[in-house]
């Protein structure tokens, strides 16, 4: 079926207290709109249509960074959920599939729960997400009649006898693009809040002698975002379900409440996490690898064999081949470390190459900007870095090749050679006493003084 997605990202979100429209606050690394729209994409829509409201700005600009192809629209003024949604009306066109409604601060209505509505859409005019809540509070309600829906009762406009229903909206509908429009059109505001809601269009198609027929899902998956207190406990079941993912996957999580993952983080089996790491966004580790406790790791690639960390940082761009060692209080940044070489211990190693089986002393910084451009440091294979070395790109170190420790390298280095770089040691007999002597002198004169 052709399908294009309508995401309703419209509000100010007055309860997140923030200068951030609701729907850019980050869930897992990534805003709750990309979320939706991710969940959205799997159903590899035509079109993307994004209604933006309060900060249109800023949802435009996160909007074109995940999808350039999606088209964002303003509401100027909120008047209601029908409304909001009749803004795509010149964006969709002669669009003559399904349109699926889906909300930005509602991040997690899953892709099986989308493919579940377009299945129920062949067979229905129009198709509502609902689920049965464990405490239906102020949510409208799903009437039904045997299999079908009749119509959706907002709270505030409810019989007592419709609040008994638990049967509730999340807002997620599907319709033929031409018939939602049509009926939107019929949707007036004489309700307790004088708006124009999408869930009036029920009780019209019915009127219409249409059909209309609901889906449900876990109340888990129409968790809606409105204040801070909300966005944790979203963050909270996101991190429990990615985690129980891996654990199911064959990944072992020595603390699994400790660790913290990204929307997109791919983790192989039979790898080792120990507590207290962060995974940011664009993040792969192969299968066997071990990363060790107190790291993050950001933007990178990890291979099998691998052991990261304790306390490590792996940035954008790092490119770890099997076997690899990062050890502690080491970063590494837009740079490839071959298979087998090792950097152990305090270093810093930034738009780089090492080669295989290179080892890197304690301590060594490739020292890769100069103020205003970044420049490139080159390792050779079997290569052996002493310790504080000081590499300053661009500079190519050879094959097989060592430099002293404590040089400050500026040239290139030919394979094999050695590279030294320091200045000579001076000794000095018996001048230690007497600087201390003078020293501590100096200091009771300016006691007296006082």
């Amino acid at each position: 079926m052709k399908t294009s997605l309508i995401i309703l990202a419209a509000g100010k979100g007055t309860r997140m207290n923030s200068d951030l429209p609701k729907v850019l606050h980050p869930i897992a690394t990534e805003s709750m709109l990309v979320h939706a729209m991710a969940a959205g994409a799997t159903l590899d829509p035509e079109h993307t249509v994004v209604v933006a409201g309060h900060g249109a700005e800023q949802v435009s600009a996160a909007v074109q960074a995940y999808d350039e192809t999606a088209t964002v629209v303003v509401q100027e003024e909120q008047l209601g959920t029908a409304h909001a949604v009749d803004q795509a009306r010149a964006a969709l066109g002669d669009f003559d599939g399904t349109a699926i409604v889906l909300y930005g601060d509602t991040p997690f209505v899953s892709p099986d729960t989308l493919e579940r509505m377009m299945g129920a859409a062949e067979g229905s005019d129009v198709v509502v997400l609902g689920f049965e809540a464990r405490d239906p509070g102020r949510y409208g309600r799903l009437i039904l009649n045997g299999d079908a829906l009749e119509r959706i009762v907002e709270f505030k406009d409810a019989t007592e006898a419709e609040r008994a229903v638990t049967l509730c909206n999340s807002g997620v509908v599907a319709c033929k693009a031409g018939l939602l429009f049509d009926l939107i059109a019929g949707v007036g505001n004489d309700n307790a809040s004088g708006e124009y809601y999408l869930t009036d269009i029920i009780a019209l198609a019915r009127a219409r002698g249409l059909t209309a027929s609901a889906v449900t899902c876990p109340e888990e998956e129409t968790m809606g975002v409105n204040s801070r207190a909300q966005l944790a406990e979203a963050e909270a079941a996101f991190q429990a379900r990615a985690r129980a993912v891996l654990l199911e996957d064959g990944v072992t999580l020595q603390a699994p409440e400790t660790v913290f993952l990204a929307r997109d983080t791919v983790i192989g089996r039979d790898t080792l996490i120990e507590p207290n790491v962060v995974f940011g966004p664009g993040v792969t580790v192969e299968s066997g690898a071990t990363i060790r406790a107190f790291s993050h790791l950001e933007g990178c690639h990890v291979s099998r064999g691998a052991i990261i960390g304790p306390y490590a940082r792996l940035r954008p761009g790092a490119e770890l081949a099997e076997n690899t060692r990062v050890g502690n209080f080491v970063e590494i940044k837009n740079a490839i470390v071959s298979e087998g070489a090792k950097v152990n211990h305090l270093s810093y190693i930034g738009d780089a190459f090492v080669g295989a089986s290179a080892n890197i002393g304690a301590g060594t910084i490739t020292c890769n900007y100069d103020g205003v451009m970044k420049h490139h440091t080159h390792i050779g294979a079997r290569s052996f870095i002493g310790s504080n070395t000081m590499l300053v790109a661009p500079v190519h170190i050879g094959n097989g090749a060592m430099t002293g420790s404590g040089s400050v390298i500026t040239s290139d280095v030919e394979e094999d050679a050695l590279a030294l770089s320091r200045a000579p040691q001076v000794e000095k007999p018996g001048m230690a006493r007497k600087l201390v002597a003078m020293l501590t002198a100096k200091k009771a004169r300016m006691q007296r003084g006082s």
